[in-house]
């Protein structure tokens, strides 16, 4: 008789993760929390005082593989201010023939501040991914994310050179569309190496600010930021939001690179110093 985790790994894990921070007096806590499957949340932590909830989302299983499906929901009621990282990299695994998926959906109350910063997702040559980010805010809110991809294991010298890679992102202030961006990542496409396209590098990266418009001075700031001398980089000032990406050749400099935007824009933003998660020392 098969067993039970032989039967769920046949059909894929379905996990689903759902949180709720709210604001009570100065302080931001957990309401609420809920999951099914393996997606889970370490106890919230403030290391920077009560004002805001650091929490790590955790994915016991480490890979993701053909046919799982991973939901996150985040809410945060007005005035809470929640800062959620991961504790490594995620891994999408070789495909069997299945389409894998993960959705997120943040929805951030008014004058709340949501900062979502993982760290970065491997896509293994092979893999059939699809990624799904939708971030809804009202007045006041601020979001804080980013995002990036590895094409495949470059410690390994693996390239992404077979496979599909789907990508949604979509983020709404008082019912209005801010910003759209849909992309197919075909393995071993010619766009991969093509100059007009990754130029060969297997690495990037992008990150969004949604809040007050940045400032002249604030981008000026930010496009003073240096990275490695093999990557490529640029800020882009958008009503309501700030655009930056990245492209070169590792996971580990892409980071580097967003958190020291990040370190120049949360205190003209939030009126706080950038504190890294204590997960990324370890």
């Amino acid at each position: 008789m098969m067993r039970l985790t032989e039967a769920v790994a046949q059909a894929g894990w379905r996990a689903r993760l759902d949180l709720r921070f709210a604001r009570r007096g100065q302080a931001t806590i957990l309401a609420a929390r809920r999951h099914v499957g393996p997606l889970a949340l370490q106890k919230p932590l403030y290391p920077e005082g009560e004002g805001v909830c650091h929490a790590i989302v955790l994915h016991p299983p480490a890979g993701i593989a053909g046919g799982d499906e991973l939901a996150l929901n985040v809410e945060l009621e007005p005035g809470a201010r929640a800062l959620l990282t991961t504790p490594g990299a995620g891994k999408w695994y070789r495909s069997d023939g299945r389409e894998a998926g993960s959705r997120l959906s943040f929805v951030v109350g008014e004058g709340a501040v949501l900062e979502w910063l993982p760290q970065e997702s491997i896509i293994f040559d092979g893999a059939l991914a699809r990624m799904g980010t939708e971030v809804v805010l009202a007045p006041g809110a601020v979001f804080v994310g980013w995002d990036i991809l590895c094409l495949g294991r470059t410690a390994a010298g693996e390239r992404f050179g077979r496979g599909r890679l789907r990508l949604d992102t979509r983020i709404v202030r008082d019912g209005r569309p801010l910003w759209r961006e849909r992309g197919l990542l075909e393995g071993g496409s010619p766009w991969l190496q093509a100059p007009a396209g990754f130029g060969g590098c297997p690495v990037s990266g992008t990150m969004l600010v949604a809040g007050p418009a940045p400032s002249p001075e604030l981008l000026a700031a930010c496009r003073v930021v240096e990275s490695s001398s093999d990557a490529r980089w640029g800020v882009t000032g958008l009503p309501r939001l700030l655009v930056a990406r990245w492209l070169g050749h590792s996971g580990e400099a892409a980071r580097d690179y967003f958190v020291r935007l990040w370190q120049r824009l949360r205190p003209a933003l939030l009126g706080r110093a950038a504190q890294p998660p204590r997960i990324w020392a370890t």
